[in-house]
């Protein structure tokens, strides 16, 4: 691994101490919000840089003392610089990954929407199971969830469910889980106890603090409709539910409170976080391509991961990980293994192309 240039640790702690100076200095609250976020953010990168700065530093003092003429002194600088030596290594990894350009969204609340796929009934089912997974995930991680609109299906489970997840960092930690997630289970409902294939997409769409997204009225429709469902806290009777359909796009966006007053601000919320993700990925062509191969269309042959009930195993066929723990991964429990490996294994990629640059 290449050696992290002084001048590059230098040009960081310069930064961080402009914006503790900023901060002390500004009384615009908008930009006190700014320097704050950013302040928080350089803190763990200073620390890193600070306490790299130091080991060099000591490794050549103790470089010096080994050549000097006291073999006493120069006896310990020996071993406080094999110890260095051995350190300074994983320090610098370390301080690469704190490097590593961010995504701008990564810090980003997100939508997350589920929809059954192919495998009628079961697919729905499964799209269940993933949405309890990603709410007890979520729980977990001190996030909040809340529901924005829910298809149920025939015989339980959703064809269709929509929510925001806010929290810290939730977009940088779920974007993987965008894709088609494949299930290998025997159907409650199977008397033959075969094992079914079925399918469910999962979407992650980042959702920013703020989203300056001009819409024209006359591009949009607004519908009003009676909330279906199964009954329960989310679901109500009246016609308050309320869908908007942004007709150049077609992009459509719902939500079924009890309010349909709060129900056409949730939609028109939903519907910029759609076009704002639209935008961003004709910004970045290759990120388009990324995600339209991942979700796709819901097709089994799509998948990015399969949960193999009779095995209790799950695969993440992207990066090759396989664990057999589905039971506590499907109940939220041990998702985060997965996402660690996941983010672990695209650190790793962005290392290596930084190295090659």
């Amino acid at each position: 691994m290449a050696t992290i240039p002084q001048s590059r640790l230098e040009q960081v702690i310069e930064r961080f101490d402009e914006v503790e100076a900023r901060m002390g200095a500004t009384t615009d609250s908008d930009e006190i919000v700014a320097l704050s976020r950013e302040h928080a953010e350089l803190k763990p990168v200073v620390e890193a840089a600070r306490e790299l700065i130091g080991m060099r530093e000591g490794l050549a003092e103790a470089e010096a003392m080994v050549k000097g003429d006291d073999p006493e002194m120069a006896e310990l600088a020996q071993e406080e610089m094999n110890d260095l030596k051995s350190r300074i290594p994983d320090a610098e990894n370390e301080m690469q990954l704190l490097l590593l350009p961010k995504d701008a969204d990564d810090k980003a609340n997100i939508v997350l929407e589920v929809r059954a796929g192919t495998g009628g009934d079961e697919a729905a089912l499964f799209a269940g199971d993933l949405f309890r997974m990603y709410s007890r995930y979520a729980q977990l991680q001190g996030w909040k969830i809340d529901l924005q609109s829910a298809s149920p299906g025939d015989v339980g489970g959703y064809k269709e469910i929509i929510a925001n997840v806010e929290g810290d960092g939730v977009y940088g930690r779920l974007k993987w889980e965008s894709g088609v997630h494949r299930v290998q289970r025997v159907p409650a409902t199977e008397t033959q106890g075969r094992v079914h294939t079925s399918a469910a997409s999962v979407a992650v769409l980042p959702a920013p603090e703020t989203v300056e997204i001009d819409i024209r009225q006359e591009d949009i429709r607004i519908d009003t409709m009676r909330a279906s469902g199964s009954g329960g806290q989310h679901v109500n009777t009246t016609d308050s539910a309320v869908r908007i359909t942004h007709l150049p796009t077609g992009i459509v966006a719902t939500s079924s409170e009890k309010s349909q007053h709060v129900n056409r601000d949730k939609a028109m919320q939903q519907l910029k976080i759609r076009l704002y993700e639209k935008e961003k990925q004709e910004r970045d062509a290759e990120r388009a391509e990324a995600r339209a191969s991942q979700v796709g269309s819901g097709d089994r042959s799509e998948k990015i991961r399969t949960y193999n009930y009779p095995e209790n195993r799950v695969t993440d066929h992207r990066i090759g990980l396989t664990l057999y723990s589905l039971d506590k991964i499907i109940a939220g429990d041990k998702l985060e293994d997965v996402v660690e490996a996941l983010m672990t294994e695209d650190q790793a990629r962005r290392l290596a192309a930084m190295e090659d640059a």
